[in-house]
């Protein structure tokens, strides 16, 4: 049995479905985490393909840098309808 061709169609997989699910999924928090799963099984694939140092600066570059900044920016624009339902407008 080849585990290498086991390994490689599992996590080629679970890349296809997180970055089908980072264009489906409403929600834009959990498209961002759909979308640090799709990163870090690429960087899974280059560890398969004995390139260490690709797969480090893809968990460092893409997941450590701009996952979090897409992390800040969904945070940052999220509102929170609870207080605004129950503001009364002045006129």
């Amino acid at each position: 049995m080849n585990y290498e061709l086991i390994a490689f169609a599992l996590f080629a997989g679970v890349t296809l479905a997180s970055a089908v699910g980072v264009v489906l999924v409403q929600d834009p928090w959990h498209s961002a985490l759909l979308l640090g799963v799709a990163l870090l099984s690429v960087a899974v694939h280059y560890v398969m393909l004995a390139a260490e140092f690709v797969a480090m600066m893809q968990v460092l570059v893409y997941i450590g840098g701009v996952l979090v900044l897409i992390t800040f920016a969904v945070m940052l624009t999220q509102r929170d309808d609870s207080e605004t339902d129950t503001e009364v407008v002045q006129t």
